[in-house]
């Protein structure tokens, strides 16, 4: 038995870090209904990197595994009518629109309330409900930042340099992922549903948990360096170094350790915890000029063997080749009717007794709406002129 079975999720969500939440409760087992307007949502048409694909782009196949499609355009009267219906079937409901779309529509938290009152509502956004910057677009570059965290790397006076990937869309589904696991959990020992808030500014300083705190209560203010340097918050040398045919990640290394397997007196003279901070950019200088002279096998065989915290840098074909990934199995391949062979990054956690797994592939749009909308009773007769009448889109394929 999955863990989320039985447990029924109307993902009204678009972009990623909504789609993402939902999908990992789909992950557990969770029926989640992905309610999408007649013309699809929003991913389906911006193909990240224009990867498009035949008729499901990457961007949506990445984020939609497991969850059926019902395509239902909520403006109109009967639309809305379906998806009440529907929410009283449901145990949770998730949203990440604009502030006060969703009051427009009539699916906000004390609407829907009245439907289901056990309802686990988790409501995504950018900033939060309220406040001066409610209603600024909640963007993943924007919010990085804002967030402070891109001072902490880099060379003083460049332009700091954000992360390549959605670094807080990812940390806000992780954020309304465990808040609806919590609520259902209080769900269970209460009976009791409830409105769950999360917003991607406070995500991203939650996850910054301890360099924050090391300004707040260490009073360390972030310098950035001359030299390589990953972190104004740990000593040198750490960061991404070149090395003669390409780069080395070297983590926490002993200045004296170095001195030694790279024959160079000169780092000999600095002492971790005394010059590792004060002295960063001498002893990052003399570790780049020394990791120049050899290949990064060489210094991976070499520093390694002693002990060092070191590491290739990969790109995404090197990491999917790497023995140990392959030995995790930290991606799934699985069939799609309309992409063929699609291989996604995996399941982040295992559970022994009730393990993940691809049970339907990221659906077309509107491909499972006959399907729901009969387990609400709907005779099929209906459900045609609903199509015809635009009110629902019913793909042809199911």
């Amino acid at each position: 038995m999955k863990v989320l079975e039985g447990i029924r999720v109307l993902d009204l969500s678009i972009a990623m870090s909504g789609p993402f939440a939902a999908m990992k409760l789909a992950d557990l087992g969770a029926d989640v209904v992905k309610v999408e307007p007649t013309t699809g949502e929003w991913q389906r048409h911006a193909a990240a990197g224009g990867a498009r694909g035949n008729e499901v782009n990457a961007s949506f196949l990445s984020l939609n595994r497991n969850k059926r499609s019902l395509s239902v355009d909520l403006k109109s009267e009967e639309g809305g009518r379906l998806l009440r219906e529907l929410v009283a079937t449901a145990d949770v409901f998730l949203q990440n629109y604009r502030p006060g779309v969703a009051q427009r529509l009539g699916v906000d938290y004390e609407t829907l309330r009245a439907i289901k009152p056990d309802l686990v509502y988790v409501s995504v956004s950018g900033y939060g409900e309220s406040g001066p910057y409610a209603r600024r677009p909640g963007q993943d570059l924007l919010l990085q930042a804002m967030s402070g965290a891109l001072f902490s790397a880099g060379e003083p006076g460049a332009a700091p340099t954000a992360a390549p990937y959605f670094l807080v869309d990812a940390f806000a589904a992780y954020s309304a992922f465990e808040g609806a696991l919590a609520a259902l959990f209080h769900r269970q020992r209460t009976g009791q549903g409830q409105l769950v808030e999360v917003n991607m500014l406070d995500a991203i300083i939650a996850a910054q948990m301890q360099e924050i705190t090391v300004r707040t209560v260490g009073g360390v203010r972030q310098s950035r360096s001359e030299h390589i340097h990953a972190h104004s918050y740990i000593r040198a040398p750490y960061g991404i170094y070149p090395t003669q045919d390409g780069h080395l990640a070297l983590s926490f290394a002993e200045p004296a350790t170095l001195a030694e397997l790279m024959r160079d007196p000169r780092l000999a003279v600095y002492e971790a915890e005394r010059d590792g901070f004060d002295r960063r950019d001498e002893i990052s200088a003399l570790v780049e000029e020394n990791l120049r002279t050899k290949t990064t096998a060489h210094w991976l065989e070499t520093l390694g063997s002693a002990g060092v915290w070191c590491g290739p840098v990969y790109d995404y074909d090197q990491l999917m080749a790497d023995p140990q990934v392959v030995h995790n199995g930290s991606f799934v391949t699985y069939e799609h009717p309309t992409e063929g062979t699609v291989t996604t990054p995996g399941f982040p956690f295992r559970l022994a007794a009730a393990p993940q797994t691809v049970e339907r592939p990221a659906p077309v749009n509107g491909q499972h709406s006959r399907q729901v909308l009969t387990e609400l009773g709907i005779p099929e007769d209906v459900i045609d002129r609903l199509a015809k009448d635009g009110v629902v889109h019913c793909a042809p394929v199911e």
